[in-house]
C-alpha cells in the first residue's frame, strides 16, 4: 500500500477521534441554557467536559497538521477557498475556550450570561460548519486547472452542504445529550436521558437523509455499506436512550460518528478534493501529496508519538470517569473586598 493511501486514512481517523470526542463536547455547549435551567446546573452541564474539552481539540490540531505536511496542495486549497467558513469556526472555537476560562472569574449574573452566550454559540457554529465544509468537499467544488478554488462563498452554501451541516449539528446535540446522561447522575441524568430520546428520531430522519443522498450521488459499495452501518448504530443508540442505557447509547452515537466520516472519505477517495468543472481539476492522493521522503519520516515519527498521545488521554478520561450530581458543585462564593493597605499590620497586637 502506498503511504500516499496509508496518510489518507489516518486523516479520517484523526477527523474521526475529533467529531468523536469534539462531537460530545459541542453537544454539551448547545443544550447548556435546556438542561442548565440555574447557575449550579449549568456549572453542572460544563464541568462534565471541563477536564477534557481542551484536550478533545488537540485532534483538530493534529488533523490540520498531517493535512498540511501529507497533502499541502489539498491543505493550500481548502484553507484558501474555505477561507472564509474556517475563519468563522476559528473565532468561534476561541470564543468559546475564553468562556469556559472566564466564565466563573466574576460571580455576577449578567457577566456569566455573556460567557454562557459564548459557549453556546461556540458550540453552535462550529458544529453546523464543519458538516457544509465536508459535505462540500465530498460534492466537489468550483477548482479550476490550477486547483485553485474559483467559486464565491454562496457557491458553499448548496442544499447537500447545508443538509451535512443539519447533520452534525442535530448528531453532535444527540451525542452530547447522551453523554451528559452517562456523565451526570439524579434529575440531570433523567432529564439528558429524556431529551436523548426526544432527539433520536429527527436526528435520524436527518443523518438518514444525508447518508443517503451521499451514497446514491456517488455509487460507492464501501460507502453503502459504511452508510447502512452509520444508520444501523444510530438506530441502536436511539433504541438504548429509550431504555437508560447510557453506555450504550454513547457507543452507538460514537460508532455513528465515526463510521459516518469513513463512509464520506471511501466515497471521496482517490481524491481529496473533486473538481465541479473537470475530472482533470480534481486534487488526488498523488498529486496533492508531499514527496516519499517526508511521508515516510511523517510515518515514522507518528509511530512513535501516536501511542503515547492515546495513552495519555485515555488516562485523562479514566481518571475523570465518576459521575457528576449538583451536590459536587459548591454554591458560588461570594467576593470578599481586599482589606485596605496595612490593614493586616494595625491588626496585629
Amino acid at each position: 500500500m502506498e503511504l500516499t493511501t496509508v496518510w489518507f486514512g489516518l486523516i479520517a481517523v484523526l477527523w474521526a477521534g475529533y467529531f468523536l470526542l469534539e462531537g460530545f463536547d459541542f453537544g454539551v455547549g448547545i443544550l447548556l441554557p435546556v438542561l442548565g435551567r440555574d447557575d449550579r446546573e449549568r456549572r453542572l452541564v460544563i464541568n462534565t467536559i471541563g477536564p477534557v474539552w481542551d484536550g478533545n481539540e488537540v485532534w483538530l490540531l493534529v488533523a490540520g497538521g498531517a493535512t498540511f505536511a501529507a497533502f499541502p496542495e489539498w491543505y493550500a486549497t481548502l484553507f484558501s477557498g474555505f477561507y472564509l467558513p474556517l475563519l468563522i469556526i476559528l473565532v468561534a472555537l476561541i470564543l468559546r475556550g475564553v468562556a469556559f476560562e472566564y466564565r466563573g472569574k466574576r460571580d455576577d449574573a449578567t457577566w456569566k450570561r455573556r460567557w454562557d452566550l459564548c459557549i453556546i454559540g461556540g458550540s453552535l457554529v462550529p458544529a453546523l460548519l464543519w458538516g457544509v465544509a465536508f459535505g462540500n468537499i465530498v460534492r466537489g467544488v468550483r477548482l479550476d486547472a490550477d486547483h485553485e478554488y474559483v467559486g464565491g462563498f454562496f457557491d458553499l452554501l448548496n442544499p447537500y452542504a447545508l443538509l451535512g451541516g443539519l447533520t452534525t449539528l442535530t448528531l453532535f446535540t444527540l451525542h452530547g445529550a447522551v453523554f451528559l446522561a452517562l456523565k451526570t447522575d439524579g434529575d440531570m441524568r433523567r432529564r439528558a436521558g429524556e431529551l436523548a430520546a426526544r432527539l433520536a428520531v429527527p436526528v435520524i430522519a436527518v443523518a438518514g437523509a444525508f447518508l443517503l443522498w451521499t451514497a446514491i450521488a456517488h455509487h460507492d459499495v464501501a460507502g453503502w455499506i459504511l452508510s447502512a452501518a452509520a444508520a444501523l448504530a444510530l438506530v441502536g443508540g436511539a433504541l438504548a436512550t429509550r431504555v437508560r442505557r447510557e453506555g450504550w447509547a454513547f457507543l452507538a452515537t460514537g460508532a455513528t460518528i465515526v463510521l459516518a466520516v469513513f463512509a464520506l472519505f471511501v466515497t471521496l477517495f482517490p481524491n481529496v478534493m473533486p473538481s465541479t468543472i473537470a475530472d482533470a481539476n480534481s486534487l488526488t492522493t498523488t498529486n496533492a501529496a508531499s514527496t516519499a521522503y517526508t511521508l515516510k519520516v511523517m510515518t515514522w515519527v507518528a509511530v512513535a508519538f501516536t501511542p503515547i498521545v492515546l495513552a495519555y488521554q485515555g488516562w485523562t478520561y479514566w481518571v475523570f470517569r465518576k459521575r457528576l450530581t449538583v451536590e459536587h458543585i459548591p454554591a458560588a462564593p461570594v467576593p470578599v473586598s481586599p482589606a485596605p493597605a496595612g490593614a493586616a499590620e494595625r491588626a496585629t497586637p
